[in-house]
């Protein structure tokens, strides 16, 4: 492929990364599965720790009443951390005591977190402290147990979701590649029924009545088309016979001209609706592409193309049609004649022929889109019926070839055509021999 059709299409712009819609599902439901269990975790968590102080409070208490029940019969108190007046009774419960209540506390101690629980008798004050830790346990084990039960839950979330997704994502892609297929020009694909009845089937429904619609639309002007070249031709044919039996004058000149265009026009109408009814078969055999290229050159000078710079970089043995290749690169040598600007420039590069010329260049729309019928581009190429592309592009289809239209390098319009290949050069005909 030309450097400057390499060029051009190096400067599209490259689509990046697109996450499918199986993965979107996959982590919107992680990212919610993950908010919920460390809600749940975090509860839980919450919750274990206010039943474990709960337990300390209640055996500190427990140990409480039973160093007042010592203290009121013998004076002295008996039992594990109890005391009376315990110089290191924290600040917080000193401030309980002194409106006269009963408390507990939990605190930080020399070994750890303390439950404190004191009560005032008389002008002192009896208490307990006991380790939080002996008798609540660590909870250690229980977060981890939390974090361990929340990954499995998320895990199997995600996976629920995505096997649930799969069928979705399944669908989808297959209305995508029936959608690529109609644009592609397969007016027959349809997605046909996809199971359920949500918004992915109503969109395969949606499909296949737009594929319908198109297709009919298309039908209908193939069949205009054909309709108008039949009935203008046996007309033409009179007023073709009836301007040779006029005299010889300028007018009659004029005429002849406006009656050759008119009759040109209705073969090219006849040939788009013969390449539209896709009945058109190839007659393949083999030549020497760089001969062939070089006639078409010549004879379309011969016909007032005007003058065309030929190049041979690399020739090549190429098996095709060779009056469908004369119909592509001479429609495309005469409409850079017709609607570019001097010089025109043909090379021939092994199984590649490029025809450029250095006028404003092939319009956006055509670039984007392809040639239209009717339609010849922007007014600085010219008007024509856009007949001369589209014929060329069909011609291609049939041969099997690929054409590719773009912006060549400095400005100008570029065609590339891509014979099938490669094949081998060996045997083949002579370089001047005709074909069909």
């Amino acid at each position: 492929m030309p450097d400057d059709m390499a060029d051009r299409r190096s400067r599209r712009p490259i689509r990046g990364f697109r996450p499918s819609i199986r993965l979107r599902i996959a982590v919107a439901i992680a990212a919610v599965s993950c908010v919920v269990a460390t809600v749940l975790g975090v509860l839980v968590h919450e919750t274990s720790q206010r039943q474990r102080l709960d337990r300390g409070r209640d055996i500190a208490l427990a140990r409480l009443d039973a160093a007042l029940s010592a203290y009121g019969r013998t004076g002295q108190v008996s039992g594990p951390g109890a005391a009376v007046d315990d110089p290191e009774l924290p600040a917080a419960l000193r401030r309980v005591l002194a409106k006269g209540h009963q408390g507990t506390v939990l605190v930080r101690g020399p070994v750890g977190q303390e439950v404190w629980a004191a009560a005032p008798v008389e002008d002192h004050v009896v208490s307990t402290r006991l380790e939080y830790a002996l008798v609540a346990g660590s909870g250690a084990d229980l977060d981890r147990a939390i974090v361990a039960s929340a990954l499995f839950a998320v895990g199997v979330t995600v996976l629920v979701g995505v096997a649930a997704s799969a069928g979705i994502s399944r669908r989808l892609r297959h209305v995508q590649r029936t959608s690529r297929r109609i644009a592609d020009g397969d007016l027959d694909a349809r997605v046909g029924r996809i199971g359920g009845r949500d918004e992915v089937s109503d969109l395969a429904a949606s499909v296949d009545r737009m594929a319908e619609a198109l297709q009919e639309r298309l039908r209908s002007e193939q069949r205009f088309t054909a309709d108008v070249a039949h009935e203008l031709r046996t007309p033409l044919t009179g007023l073709v016979t009836a301007a040779e039996l006029l005299p010889a004058s300028r007018p009659t000149e004029l005429v002849h001209d406006r009656v050759r265009a008119l009759q040109a026009l209705v073969e090219d109408l006849l040939e788009v609706s013969r390449l539209d009814a896709a009945g058109e078969t190839a007659e393949v055999r083999a030549f020497r592409l760089g001969a062939a290229v070089r006639r078409v050159v010549a004879a379309a000078e011969a016909a007032g193309a005007g003058p065309t710079r030929f190049e041979l970089v690399a020739d090549a043995v190429v098996e095709t049609d060779g009056r469908r290749l004369d119909r592509i690169l001479g429609n495309l040598v005469v409409n850079a004649h017709r609607h570019g600007a001097p010089p025109v420039e043909v090379v021939v590069d092994g199984h590649t022929v490029t025809v450029r010329d250095h006028g404003p260049g092939f319009p956006p729309d055509l670039l984007d889109h392809g040639p239209q019928r009717f339609r010849s581009g922007h007014r600085e190429r010219g008007r024509g019926t856009g007949l001369g592309l589209t014929i060329a592009i069909g011609q291609a289809r049939v041969i099997g070839a690929e054409l590719d239209f773009g912006t060549a390098v400095g400005g100008g319009a570029l065609a590339v055509l891509v014979l099938p290949g490669p094949q081998d050069d060996g045997p083949a005909p002579e370089s001047g021999e005709r074909y069909p």
